[in-house]
């Protein structure tokens, strides 16, 4: 999908050419990370429109260079950048980072994507995926929260069959690839299936192994991870109603999370009509045929930006009770593309100024 094409529906010939015309000064902090990459690869293939693009890193890499559409752009301090002030800056530099920069690059009139839990529970901030609430922005939202890559995939396929037949409970088993822990883990398994010594990102090995621990374990016997998954749905869907429990596991696959989800209604639904809300959700797509054996799997969301549904089928031990198989490349719209579309929905409606070219 070009840029803003999602957005754009309700303009005129003439709007479009107007917004598509408009750029402005981009920053990205932590350019170097692996979101960071992803999202430098996805502002060129959406070619969204940038004047400047300002990289951010740390220290150590001040004055390397990465490229962007051909060019080589050289990496920044963040006191820079901010001083630089961006349009926008869509951060992926970790919480500790956006704790102590977001609101000094809001200060100077940027609008902050961040893509880091720091700002996810604040309830001064709009926690947004742009397909269920970007109506909910405007221009005065100055640092607006990415969701968790895993609540991101979840929702998607919830929205819309919330809004149908009212979810009361929601049980999440996650399996997520080792990319969402970084580059340091990716290492390790990558280490260990070549018999190599190394770094280790876990504590223990993780390939041919699964671990049920992602992220640090909370005084409730949950982990961070599991109870983002609790808390993020329901401020997403402006509902506190539904409850939510979930259990992440880290397994060994370098790109893509699934999820196995059970549940329940208020009201009872017919599987076909379930298949044909999914079918016509924006940005979902639905793979499910137990006879030809089709159903997601991580392999074929890898670099792809939708997410994919199946294993579509009634729990049988209850009434008014589904079961869903959902993945999603959790690098792209678990993080990347969704901050990205976050940026491409402000530009179209006016949220942030920019210079028309033409």
């Amino acid at each position: 999908m070009k840029y803003g094409v999602s957005f754009l529906k309700n303009y005129n010939l003439c709007s479009i050419i107007i917004i598509l015309n408009k750029k402005m000064k981009l920053a990205v902090v932590g350019a170097t990370g692996m979101v960071g990459s992803v999202l430098l690869k996805l502002l060129e293939e959406r070619n969204f429109p940038i004047t400047e693009l300002l990289l951010v890193a740390s220290e150590k890499s001040i004055g390397k260079t990465l490229f962007f559409k051909g060019k080589e752009h050289a990496i920044i301090s963040i006191d820079a950048a901010i001083a630089a002030k961006p349009k926008i800056a869509i951060f992926s530099a970790g919480g500790d980072t956006s704790l102590a920069y977001a609101e000094k690059f809001a200060a100077n009139g940027t609008t902050v994507i961040d893509n880091s839990s720091a700002w996810r529970m604040d309830p001064t901030k709009k926690l947004i995926v742009p397909e269920i609430n970007a109506q909910s922005l405007t221009a005065n939202d100055k640092i607006i929260a990415n969701p968790n890559c895993s609540t991101i995939q979840l929702v998607m396929a919830l929205a819309p069959l919330h809004k149908k037949y009212t979810m009361k409970r929601v049980v999440i088993s996650t399996y997520q690839s080792v990319s969402g822990t970084g580059v340091k883990a990716v290492q390790q398994m990558e280490n260990e299936m070549n018999g190599i010594d190394g770094e280790m990102a876990y504590h223990y090995p993780i390939h041919r192994n699964a671990i049920p621990h992602c992220d640090v374990f909370l005084e409730n016997g949950y982990t961070k991870e599991e109870m983002k998954l609790v808390r993020e749905p329901q401020k997403i869907l402006n509902d506190n109603t539904v409850s939510y429990t979930a259990t992440a596991v880290r397994i060994p696959t370098a790109g893509g999370h699934s999820e196995s989800v059970n549940i329940e209604f208020r009201n009872d639904f017919d599987i076909s009509e379930i298949r044909k809300i999914l079918h016509q959700t924006q940005g979902v797509v639905v793979q499910d045929n137990p006879l030809t054996n089709t159903y997601p799997m991580p392999m074929y969301a890898h670099n792809k930006d939708a997410v994919y549904v199946g294993r579509i089928r009634r729990d049988l031990s209850q009434e008014n009770t589904l079961n869903l198989w959902i993945v999603s490349d959790n690098l792209r719209k678990g993080a990347a593309t969704n901050a990205i579309q976050i940026a491409e929905y402000l530009v179209a409606n006016k949220l942030v100024s920019t210079t028309v070219t033409a």
